[in-house]
């Protein structure tokens, strides 16, 4: 029980100084109700991976819904656990308002319900939005009993309509009985005001006090000054009781309608109940899917090894405010790496270079994994999820309790060193400081070197040399330098990985206004060897940078060179494209011309046998028709290849022959020709000439080359082809495949399922059909048959 309370502290204390908090602010802040909020607020990583990666599965849809398709309907959910609570005592009963609530909430359940089922590629979602029970008869019943308003509706019960009507007939009366005594002439003295009022509920005249003899009746109130009595009258003594009976009734009637609705609302508690974790859960990931818009995340991909590999990544309170808005700035996104036969990451650079962001930017994003959240970097970003995240990083100097900052930094370290272990990820800020250089940094190196041999992967930042050496020397440690720009003796926030960082405390003094003689002297301080080894360092940077700059300016001619080789290739296209075009256009004039050719020599060889002419007249005549029949059929280009070049042929298959626009049978293959068979006659053809259809065919057993098929044998074809919710590009080459196939088997009627929706893959199935040759006719399905959302084809014979 320690060993769990201490890691949970630690786990705590991790959360707090990565500032976990702040994230789940963010994301309250996205929620649309009041248990979703509460929800976001109580976030904690996931102690178990296949939770978190289910978790970031469900964000990831959400998130492509809200792209697509908006935010789920579940505003309308209320908290409703202290109403079911107040219900298990037998014989409470809520209010209207109270029950109102029930109703939303059960309104949204069936709203979320229908907004889930018409999701597409949301599986997850939609398996948990199917445990929403609708609860019709509880909806029907509160609706047909209480009004928006909270009021008790006529129609609650005939009761209570009765009950109504009665209390208006008889308000009714009374005013009729009062205003007919407010109008005797022989009393006009006595009353104030022409008026009928009420006083406790009961109808009441102003009389004047010194007239109370007038007017015979009960007083009930009297006005301030005393000089108005409200006076009711003998005459509607009755009716007034009659009235207050009823009111009395109908407030019973209420109450009984009120307890006859929170039964029902007691028979459904616990439908109620799980419906409310089910539309919590809905609205806190609609939160999490708001988050990652907001910050642009995207969910990693999860690795067994533990390795960290973060590109592009960003702080996200660097992006987004605590209330979620965006912070209206660009920050400079960083490319973390740890694994891949590293342990250990060495960052070393500048004050107010980023060193600890970037630490705490690894350590926040990888316990959002572990929650279920994007991450504001590149998908292409993987991740391992620690089992236990450590993290030293701020001053722990503490009055109270007699720590220096030095101390702090111990007692929190001896904790890690008590609990890390191979499945750990430790981050140690400005380790080995706070003490005597060498001290703090042999005590740091001893530190590394306990974690690593446990097999924790460990980042940590510093300026200490003792550890950049470290990190060159040991196998499995890499040096990571901030960037600083020499020119505008400003930090970059850039993340340069192998070589260490130069601390530029001199260039930092020196921006910050320090005088050049106070420099001067510092650096007279400083032993040779130091500063031959900063300049050094700082040379390393410059050559490294000068590196990168040519390494991109390569990157972008190379870039250009492939646009270019791409450009052509496109052009070479286009005039391939335009070169058949022209000669289809040629060879269609030449067929023409051809047709009016033809007619006029078959008209002059019927002259001709009319007249008598010889035998070899006629002859040159026909010969040279097929002539000019040819030349044109050698203009045509020849048709673009639609399948493969055959490979791996075998006796038997179908190959295409796109010259004479049919298929035949595999008989025997000789070399790069193959002897094919066609209604009963052999042809041999070179394998470049024929196409091989995918996926590949063969003719039905039992057939034998060389005789007449009647159609090819295909297994398991339905004369019905399912198109719902396809994309025309990719529907329409279906269509063409089935419709091949179906001549094949010799279909006669066919039955093609589309949809409705916009109606777009509907008019294009129809317009691919109407331009086939082999469709003689088509048109929509009965509705029976599924009405226009079906097309019924007819093949000709």
């Amino acid at each position: 029980m320690a060993q769990r309370n201490g890691n949970s502290l630690m786990m705590e204390e991790t959360l707090r100084v990565l500032e976990f908090d702040k994230i789940t602010a963010i994301l309250a802040g996205f929620t649309a109700t009041s248990p979703g909020r509460q929800r976001a607020e109580a976030l904690r990583p996931h102690a178990d991976d296949s939770a978190a990666a289910d978790s970031l599965a469900q964000t990831s849809e959400m998130t492509a819904l809200l792209a697509s398709e908006g935010a789920p309907p579940v505003g309308g959910s209320r908290d409703l656990k202290q109403t079911l609570r107040l219900l298990r005592a037998e014989g409470a009963w809520l209010a209207p308002d109270a029950l109102l609530d029930v109703l939303a909430s059960a309104e949204a359940a069936i709203e979320c319900r229908r907004y889930f089922d018409q999701a597409r590629h949301a599986p997850r979602l939609t398996a948990i939005a199917a445990g929403l029970t609708p609860l019709n008869d509880l909806r029907q019943q509160i609706r047909a009993a209480i009004g928006a308003r909270g009021e008790i509706l006529d129609s609650a019960s005939f009761e209570l309509g009765d009950l109504r009507h009665d209390i208006q007939q008889t308000r009714v009366r009374i005013r009729r009985m009062l205003e007919r005594l407010l109008g005797n002439e022989s009393l006009a003295s006595a009353f104030q005001e022409k008026i009928v009022t009420e006083r406790g509920g009961r109808y009441v005249v102003p009389v004047r006090a010194d007239h109370r003899g007038q007017v015979k009746g009960f007083v009930h109130d009297e006005s301030a000054s005393g000089q108005t009595l409200f006076v009711e009258p003998t005459a509607v003594l009755e009716e007034n009781n009659r009235l207050q009976k009823l009111l009395r009734d109908e407030q019973r009637e209420i109450e009984r309608i009120l307890r006859r609705l929170c039964d029902l609302v007691r028979r459904d508690a616990e439908a109620l109940g799980a419906n409310q974790e089910i539309l919590t859960h809905l609205d806190f990931t609609a939160a999490c899917g708001r988050f990652s818009l907001a910050c642009k995340g995207s969910a990693p991909r999860l690795t067994k090894e533990p390795l960290v590999e973060l590109v592009e990544a960003r702080h996200p309170l660097l992006l987004l405010n605590v209330d979620g808005t965006s912070r209206g700035i660009e920050a400079v996104p960083v490319d973390i790496r740890l694994g891949e036969g590293r342990d250990t990451l060495v960052i070393s650079g500048p004050n107010t270079g980023g060193k600890t962001v970037t630490l705490k930017t690894a350590g926040l994003l990888l316990l959002m994994a572990r929650a279920g959240l994007h991450l504001p970097c590149r998908e292409e970003s993987r991740v391992h999820l620690f089992g236990r995240i450590f993290a030293d990083i701020g001053d722990e100097q503490s009055i109270e309790e007699s720590l220096s900052t030095f101390s702090g930094h111990l007692i929190r370290i001896a904790r890690i060193l008590a609990e890390a272990d191979d499945d750990s990820l430790v981050l140690l800020d400005e380790a080995g400081t706070g003490t005597d250089p060498a001290e703090g940094g042999a005590l740091a190196q001893a530190v590394l070197d306990t974690l690593r041999s446990r097999g924790a992967r460990v980042i940590l930042t510093t300026h200490l040399n003792l550890l950049k050496g470290y990190a060159h020397l040991r196998e499995g440690a890499e040096n990571a330098a901030v960037e600083f720009d020499s020119v505008s003796l400003a930090p970059t926030y850039r993340l340069h990985y192998g070589i260490p960082g130069a601390s530029n405390a001199f260039t930092i003094a020196r921006r910050l206004g320090l005088p050049d003689d106070v420099l001067a002297t510092a650096g007279r301080y400083l032993g040779e060897g130091e500063r031959e080894g900063l300049a050094l360092i700082e040379e390393l940077n410059r050559l490294r940078k000068s590196l990168e700059i040519e390494l991109e300016e390569a990157r972008r001619l190379r870039a250009e060179a492939e646009g270019e080789r791409e450009r052509r290739r496109r052009l070479l296209r286009e005039l391939e494209e335009q070169k058949r075009a022209v000669l289809e256009k040629a060879a269609r004039r030449g067929e023409e011309r051809l047709k009016v050719a033809e007619r006029s020599l078959k008209s002059l060889l019927d002259e001709a046998r009319k007249v008598g002419a010889a035998p070899p007249e006629r002859a040159r005549l026909s010969g040279e028709l097929q002539q000019v029949r040819q030349d044109v059929a050698a203009l045509r280009p020849e048709p673009p290849r639609k399948g493969k070049v055959p490979r791996g042929v075998r006796a038997g298959e179908i190959l295409r022959i796109p010259a004479l626009g049919t298929e035949g049978e595999v008989v025997r293959i000789v070399g790069d020709e193959v002897e094919l068979t066609i209604a009963g006659k052999k042809l041999r053809r070179p394998l470049l000439e024929l196409e091989q259809p995918s996926p590949r065919r063969f003719a039905g057993k039992g057939k034998k080359g060389g005789t007449l098929r009647s159609h090819i044998e295909r297994e398991g074809f339905q004369p019905r082809l399912v198109l719902v919710g396809m994309r025309v590009d990719a529907a329409l080459p279906l269509l063409e495949r089935f419709l091949d196939d179906a001549l094949l088997h010799g279909m006669k009627q066919l039955e093609i399922v589309h949809g409705s929706g916009e109606g777009i893959l509907r008019r294009a199935v129809r317009d691919e059909l109407a331009r086939h040759r082999e469709v003689s006719a088509f048109h929509g399905a009965d509705p029976s048959q599924g009405g226009d959302n079906v097309t019924l084809v007819e093949l000709r014979s």
